[in-house]
């Protein structure tokens, strides 16, 4: 690289986009935007590619629009920008990206003297854009900001470079050759975990209720066939968060805490995101293996309504919270499937209305926390500030309905047949009915955060009024 003796304010200094003046691949998101709008066009994809990056790059660029003030923006890289341009430095944003999404953020940040980007059948990446600056500037005529690979060949024809959150090819380069380096955050165990929702697979334990119930705790093969489907069903839900952050990229940036999340801050790649997604899915379907076949075609439903759930039906007025109480529902069915357990009639009517009336309480907290006029759907879903007292009313009501299914249950001859003392299992109903009326009212206080099953599992009141019933429950069939 050569070092010229020049003032910096009269070289150029041009700026890569994707990875370098965002944290985030431009292309990756406009893949996951476009099949979210148009998920029939996943099958022209691979055509568009055939026919050159700069082919798929500008028909995907055609049908979507991003929102520049929405991005992940370096910030050190765009106070550097704002302090050249101050100088009276000339900007040039060169960018892989099509020319219409990078003259959307050269308007929306203003401080870009000339775009450089894709168009039609010329890719404005590595030696193409090398010479398209070459041929503006001269060679070792500007100096250069890049991230990866794909930069390597610009920075050989800079004067100067500055290297920014470089990938392992662009930091060998900087090892071997200098040059001005500018870090970003490194995701550690925290980011991953909170990348795969660990948190979430709490839910899961939705599979052992199938054995709980029918007692068959003491029978080793079904309890590490319970433990095996947790685990594959944790690793599918896994993969099928991260999908569904991509697809949620533009309204997790507008959310007051989710616009933190590994993929809307841009501190994971998508590339890596993906990587991870079939990784979990084939540890999940490896797993199916050592289980009935029958918990595979679950599964397989259960991936089937999170894809669905995720590109369309979460925005659907109430067929949204009715699916995600199919979703709970799914999962101890799973846990049957599993075991080999019959699942009974009662139980599944009675996690219906349960999870029925949890699914609604999220969507009663995600209204009541964000300001909208009283005409205007929530970002992403069906609903108006309006329909809160609607939301409210419906969950109450499911809650008691679940109560309802429950006491007949008890008073039913299965629970005679099972129980040697049925009566010591009728708290079980009212406790039921403490649990669900106790979030209705949090959530009414604006004191609920959390997804509301998780709440559950986290909340020592909960917990400790479902350890009472569990004793019941033992006792009734012990002692």
């Amino acid at each position: 690289m050569m070092n010229v003796h020049v003032e910096d304010q009269s070289v150029p200094l041009a700026v890569d986009l994707d990875g370098t003046l965002i944290a985030s691949d431009l292309l990756w998101e406009g893949v996951f935007s476009l099949l979210r709008k148009y998920p029939y066009l996943l099958f022209m994809l691979p055509f568009w590619l055939l026919a050159g990056p700069a082919r798929l790059k500008c028909e995907i660029a055609t049908r979507i629009d991003i929102d520049p003030a929405l991005l992940p923006y370096r910030e050190q890289v765009l106070e550097r920008l704002h302090q050249e341009k101050a100088k009276g430095r000339k900007i040039i944003l060169a960018t892989g990206t099509p020319r219409k999404f990078a003259e959307a953020i050269a308007q929306y940040l203003g401080i870009f003297d000339e775009v450089l980007a894709t168009e039609a059948n010329h890719n404005m990446t590595s030696h193409r854009k090398l010479k398209a600056l070459v041929d503006l500037y001269g060679e070792y005529g500007f100096d250069y900001a890049g991230n990866s690979v794909h930069d390597i060949q610009v920075f050989k024809g800079a004067r100067r470079n500055i290297i920014v959150a470089p990938d392992r090819p662009a930091r060998r380069w900087y090892v071997r050759n200098g040059g001005e380096l500018i870090g970003a955050q490194r995701p550690n165990f925290k980011t991953i975990v909170k990348m795969v929702r660990a948190h979430q697979w709490s839910k899961n334990v939705l599979i052992a209720v199938p054995i709980v119930l029918s007692h068959a705790y003491a029978n080793e093969s079904m309890v590490l066939a319970c433990i095996l489907a947790f685990i594959s069903f944790s690793a599918a839900a896994s993969a099928i968060y991260i999908l569904n952050d991509f697809f949620d990229l533009a309204l997790d940036r507008q959310h007051p805490t989710k616009r933190d999340r590994p993929f809307a801050s841009g501190v994971l790649s998508m590339r890596f995101g993906l990587a991870c997604a079939f990784c979990l899915l084939a540890i999940s379907f490896a797993i199916t293996v050592f289980l009935p076949v029958e918990y595979a075609f679950v599964l397989v439903l259960y991936l089937i309504m999170t894809t669905a759930y995720s590109f369309s039906i979460k925005r659907m007025l109430l067929i949204d919270v009715l699916t995600l109480a199919g979703l709970y529902t799914v999962r101890i069915l799973a846990g049957a499937a599993a075991s080999q357990v019959d699942i009974s009639f009662w139980l599944l009517a009675f996690s219906i209305f349960f999870f029925l009336s949890l699914a609604l309480v999220k969507r009663y907290v995600e209204l009541r926390s964000v300001t909208l006029d009283p005409k205007l759907r929530m970002a992403g879903r069906g609903y108006r500030p309006e329909d809160q007292e609607v939301i409210m009313q419906a969950g109450m009501a499911s809650a008691f309905a679940a109560t309802l299914v429950l006491a007949l249950y008890i008073d039913s001859a299965d629970v005679r047949n099972l129980y040697d003392d049925p009566w010591m299992v009728w708290p079980v109903a009212p406790i039921i009915l403490y649990i669900t009326m106790r979030i209705w009212i949090l959530a009414r206080r604006d004191e609920m955060y959390d997804d509301p099953v998780v709440f559950l599992l986290r909340d020592w009141r909960s917990q400790a009024v479902i350890a009472i019933g569990a004793v019941l429950v033992i006792i009734a069939k012990f002692v």
